[in-house]
């Protein structure tokens, strides 16, 4: 005997009370999001008890604040607290990483493209120490801070930070910060390298990388990863504005 009673909802009936489409009703069952009640099993339609509908409406709002599927199944099977932190917190780097992206985009708004002087300087092989941290996108400064704070411990007056990170961005890798140490583990290549200064906030040396990138194929020379952030002064003491840092790409087809 069937067990569709006055209880149970079809899932179009359903759908209308929690303002969700059918399709997204199914695509929440196939991922295990929110079943049914009942499924027929010979004509496969869907029905759902209207106590059902209080988490059909969360998933829906969810969703509309970018929650993923994953989470909100989380937080539907009692996980609250903890998927919503955590989806809030992606939620507000993305939104940090925008703002970054509206900063720049109106400094090339107001300016254009910043004109960068690239020499070619030749640098020796350093022995160094080297601190890594996986990374996103979005989380590259997190990222180099925590590399920083690894490494601070060793440095010296004269030593330099010099930030690692690959030419082409993926959704994840590594970031990498080295400190020169006559003990060090590691050895940091040498060779010509187009450089640049580029003075001003951290989260603008994109545009003296570009500028950079630009100057091999103005030159028509092969960049070879990674890209070298040499930072040149504090940031704890020196305004961002202030702040120096040495953009280096190595010329991979010199023959010097």
């Amino acid at each position: 005997m069937s067990p569709v009673s006055d209880d149970l909802l079809p899932i179009g009936r359903f759908a209308r009370l929690c303002r969700l489409s059918v399709k997204q009703l199914r695509h929440y069952d196939d991922l295990g999001v929110l079943a049914p009640a009942w499924t027929d099993p010979v004509s496969g339609y869907r029905y759902y008890r209207p106590a059902q509908a209080r988490d059909a409406l969360l998933a829906g709002l969810l969703r509309t604040m970018d929650v993923p599927l994953p989470v909100v199944a989380r937080v539907l099977s009692g996980d609250e607290g903890g998927a919503l932190r955590a989806a809030r917190d992606r939620i507000e780097a993305d939104i940090a990483r925008r703002r970054r992206g509206l900063r720049l985009l109106d400094r090339v708004l107001a300016d254009g493209l910043p004109e960068t002087e690239v020499s070619v300087v030749r640098e020796p092989a350093r022995r160094v120490v080297v601190a890594r941290e996986a990374a996103t996108p979005s989380t590259i400064a997190a990222a180099t801070s925590a590399c920083v704070a690894r490494l601070l411990p060793r440095m010296t007056p004269d030593g330099l930070l010099i930030g690692l990170f690959p030419l082409d961005l993926a959704e994840e890798f590594e970031v990498r910060v080295t400190i020169q140490a006559e003990d060090g583990d590691d050895v940091l290549p040498g060779g010509a390298f187009a450089s640049a200064v580029h003075t001003g906030p951290y989260e603008e040396i994109s545009l003296t990388v570009h500028g950079v990138l630009a100057w091999f194929g103005d030159h028509g020379h092969t960049p070879a990863g990674p890209v070298r952030e040499v930072y040149l002064n504090d940031p704890a003491t020196t305004p961002p504005e202030r702040l120096e840092t040495r953009v280096m790409i190595r010329v991979e087809d010199d023959q010097r």
